[in-house]
């Protein structure tokens, strides 16, 4: 292994093409782009050693700040947004940013304006529950419903709301006016 501490002229230029090839495809957090660089340098430089990798990875971090390609404010607006719309609760939401890298005072600033009751209505939609259950209730049907409302990350309040709306109830509930 080579043991210079600064990486070479080659592996920062590679540093800087990865991370543009990357955020031209999709939006990520500065923790996926630092891994996704550590772990990529680690396959295609041999003789790289620990001190170089972590200074290439900080290096395409830099200079995706510099090119204004990383914010991860704005990532965890747009996806407690997105997760919303799509029936997460605010629970799973902010686990799954939490694990993406974002810091708990974003991750709590970016769900301020999510509504679980309509995240739980738009998930009832999807799975065919509560006010959108197509067949007959039994106690077996209405025990499931009530359990996957839960590991979904919804309290039992809003699960049971959610549970026993009328479908014009919901359907208001869905208008666009009323989820941020």
């Amino acid at each position: 292994m080579d043991e210079t501490p600064t990486p070479t002229p080659r592996m920062l230029s590679w540093a800087r093409n990865s991370t543009i090839y990357r955020l031209e495809r999709k939006m990520m957090t500065e923790k996926q782009l630092f891994d996704a660089i550590t772990k990529k340098a680690k396959q295609k430089f041999e003789d790289i050693s620990d001190a170089q990798i972590r200074a290439v990875a900080d290096f395409a971090v830099k200079f995706a700040y510099d090119q204004n390609a990383l914010n991860d404010v704005a990532y965890a607006e747009i996806s407690a947004r997105s997760g919303a719309r799509s029936g997460k609760s605010k629970k799973a939401i902010a686990f799954k940013l939490a694990s993406k890298g974002i810091d708990g005072d974003t991750v709590v600033a970016a769900l301020d304006g999510a509504d679980d009751l309509y995240a739980a209505v738009v998930f009832a939609r999807k799975r065919g529950f509560g006010p959108f259950r197509r067949g007959d209730l039994d106690e077996k049907r209405k025990a499931k419903e009530l359990s996957a409302f839960a590991r979904n990350g919804f309290s039992f309040a809003i699960g049971r709301t959610v549970f026993e709306m009328e479908r014009q109830d919901a359907e208001e509930v869905l208008q666009p006016s009323s989820m941020f």
